[in-house]
């Protein structure tokens, strides 16, 4: 037990070296709540279980065994048993169920601040579901660094040359850390390639998840440093886009992006033409359901280059869905966001509204493998309805600019003259 006192510490929310300091503010501690003492004795006796446990040792299979020689025993080293592996206010009889569960006798116990390696441990055995256990996430900052990607939910810094951390916006968002990993893990076993996150830290009152990304740099730095090379990145981000959209995934393990656009859509029932509205709201009824692969933020500060191979990063919008509805955010990225400012494409993502709208025509004319300039407008005013819905809905609940609500609905009533379907 002694040799675990600093992580007993750091479980009261003492966080130091200095032994006396720490015997100072245990006294006090203990002064303050001495029902604290119980609370510790019952984690140490959580600790040792745990220690017998990784050791092999179950509890006594039969209470015979205690009295089988000329003494009574507890516990047999050969044969890996012990009768205190049980709950720690545990005094009737033992039963093998109870140290499986040996938190069922404290639901009031809760371990905060565990450090990674007593949170691994806890973890492993299967402790963390028994009791609230919460992880001490180290600290890191990202003043001065390099911002290589951008998202709805977070931002991606540089912090060394080996190291990306993406900080997400929610400071409540240790789910969304969850789910992104969750489905970027599903992403790489179906053949996506993409960067795993390796660690969660805290930057600020923020959540971040840590990715090693080794002489990695965004399409965005690229396109900004190198612009001549417009075709050339051009072609690798379309090659990815169609690896993700030609990848079908098991039912159930994405959301289903139609669904999302169509509540979009439904959003501006009172804020579009009733006409209007019809016709956009059954166009996107007509998108049929698919199974294929979307990832939903396709833009050049979400793809890296790292040793010639594309990488797909800022994976928490991945769905399933139509092609179109990817369309939409990319358009979206490059045109629908910079209507009433065409600056705001150079603070976005890092290069000139010139060079956005010629990538995005590259992309188009890549993606649907023509140069007809009449079929490219008829798709990119597909891709034009599904973003600006975006757009204006997302705009209105934000309470934006008037002017620019404007804008997007009277080209959303243009489109409506113009499109029949957006498949």
């Amino acid at each position: 037990a002694a040799m675990h006192i600093q992580e007993k510490l750091e479980c009261c929310g003492i966080d130091t070296t200095d032994h006396r300091l720490a015997a100072e503010k245990f006294a006090k501690l203990m002064d303050e709540n001495p029902s604290i003492i119980n609370r510790l004795a019952a984690l140490e006796h959580r600790r040792w279980m745990i220690e017998k446990i990784l050791k092999g040792f179950i509890q006594v299979p039969t209470l015979d065994l205690i009295y089988s020689g000329s003494d009574i025993t507890t516990h047999d080293s050969s044969n890996k048993w012990h009768v205190c592996l049980v709950p720690c206010n545990e005094t009737s009889q033992i039963t093998l169920s109870d140290w499986k569960s040996p938190a069922k006798n404290h639901p009031e116990l809760e371990l905060k601040n565990a450090s990674t390696e007593v949170y691994e441990i806890l973890d492993m055995t299967g402790f963390t579901s028994m009791m609230p256990v919460s992880r001490a996430y180290r600290r890191v900052s990202v003043e001065g660094c390099e911002v290589i990607g951008q998202g709805a939910n977070g931002k991606v810094y540089r912090i060394d040359p080996d190291t990306v951390v993406k900080v997400y916006l929610n400071p409540d968002s240790l789910a969304d850390i969850e789910h992104e990993r969750d489905v970027a893990r599903k992403a790489l076993v179906l053949g996506i390639p993409t960067a795993i996150s390796y660690d969660v830290v805290k930057v600020d009152d923020h959540y971040a998840s840590m990715f090693e990304l080794l002489n990695a740099k965004s399409f965005s730095k690229l396109l900004a440093e190198t612009p001549e090379n417009i075709d050339e990145y051009a072609k690798m981000y379309i090659d990815l886009l169609k690896l993700i959209h030609s990848t079908e995934v098991p039912a159930g393990q994405l959301p289903d992006q139609r669904e999302i656009a169509i509540g979009w859509t439904e959003f501006l029932k009172d804020h579009l033409p009733k006409e209007v509205y019809e016709k956009l709201h059954k166009m996107m009824l007509e998108i049929p359901h698919d199974d294929h692969m979307i990832h939903g933020d396709y833009h050049t500060k979400n793809i890296m280059l790292q040793n010639d191979e594309v990488i797909l990063i800022d994976m928490d919008t991945l769905a399933i869905g139509h092609p179109v509805l990817e369309m939409g955010s990319m358009y979206n990225a490059y045109i629908g966001f910079n209507m009433l400012d065409k600056n705001n494409v150079l603070s976005f993502l890092g290069f000139p509204y010139e060079v956005a709208e010629a990538f995005w025509q590259k992309s188009l004319a890549l993606y649907y493998g023509t140069d007809d300039k009449e079929v490219l407008k008829d798709k990119e005013n597909k891709a034009k309805v599904v973003g600006l819905i975006r757009l204006l809905r997302r705009t209105i609940r934000r309470n934006g600019s008037p002017e620019l609500i404007e804008i997007y609905r009277n080209e959303l009533c243009k489109l409506a003259e113009q499109v029949d379907t957006l498949i």
